[in-house]
């Protein structure tokens, strides 16, 4: 069994949302041959709360308005650090960049299909890792300016 055509309308819509409001690392899966629940996957990351909500608010009206579709289920909103729609044909997580290394979905679903995305979400891959280097660097200077104030 493979993911709908529908399914696939609705990852690809999904994607391209995520990556219009900058997510990083989207990717999807077809998990239809191993769950009967649903047919694929999307996953994506923000650095921060607000990010994630924003990101899921923006696949959900895109979704309502590009194709009809409503989630049945919108899960972990309250604390927006792995948000989780439910469009029964397909689920779409979105996860702060912590939630998403720690849990690393990837690892569970990396003998699935991976679908192909739309350019610019497959432009997203790698944006997490460059996002915490920039943010090691950044720390690092501020810790060496702080040092440097103290030793003077």
């Amino acid at each position: 069994m493979t993911a709908t055509d529908r399914s696939l309308e609705l990852i690809n819509a999904a994607a391209q949302a995520a990556a219009d409001k900058l997510a990083h690392d989207i990717i999807a899966y077809d998990v239809s041959d191993v769950l009967s629940i649903t047919d694929a996957f999307l996953l994506a990351s923000a650095p921060n709360d607000r990010q994630v909500k924003s990101i899921v608010d923006e696949i959900e009206e895109r979704l309502n308005k590009e194709l009809g579709a409503k989630p049945v289920r919108r899960e972990g909103d309250r604390e927006a650090r792995w948000v989780l729609l439910d469009y029964v044909d397909i689920v779409v997580h979105v996860q702060h960049s912590e939630e998403r290394v720690f849990y690393a979905l990837e690892r569970l679903w990396k003998d699935c299909p991976e679908l192909e995305l739309p350019e610019d979400a497959k432009a997203t891959r790698g944006k997490a890792a460059e996002h915490a280097r920039l943010m090691a660097a950044e720390d690092a200077a501020e810790l060496s300016a702080d040092l440097g104030g103290e030793l003077r």
